[in-house]
């Protein structure tokens, strides 16, 4: 399990975006390696199968998911991203019920 550091997020235009992708966040661990790539795919795309790619995570999410996503890497702590039995899996760790997220 990989812990997330930073993230930064790619748009591709045009008709087809880029490789049949709308967008990509690619995500990096506190050295600055890239972990993980997660790609979102238009509505009713065939959407690749998660893998990994030497050290790299691959996931593949419809574009529905983007804005959930880029809201919980700008507003949760820690972040891990994992590979387990042909799943790419991105998520919290445990944290208390209602914890504030506002500085006080």
């Amino acid at each position: 399990m990989a812990r997330v550091a930073n993230y930064s997020i790619l748009f591709y235009g045009g008709a087809e975006g880029f490789q049949k992708n709308r967008a990509q966040i690619q995500l990096s661990d506190e050295s600055g390696n890239t972990i993980a790539l997660l790609r979102f795919y238009d509505p009713n795309a065939v959407i690749e199968s998660d893998f990994v790619d030497g050290d790299i995570i691959r996931m593949h999410l419809p574009a529905c998911m983007l804005q959930t996503v880029i809201d919980v890497l700008r507003n949760e702590k820690p972040i891990n991203v994992y590979y387990i039995k042909g799943r790419g899996f991105l998520g919290t760790t445990n944290e208390p019920v209602g914890e504030s997220e506002c500085m006080s």
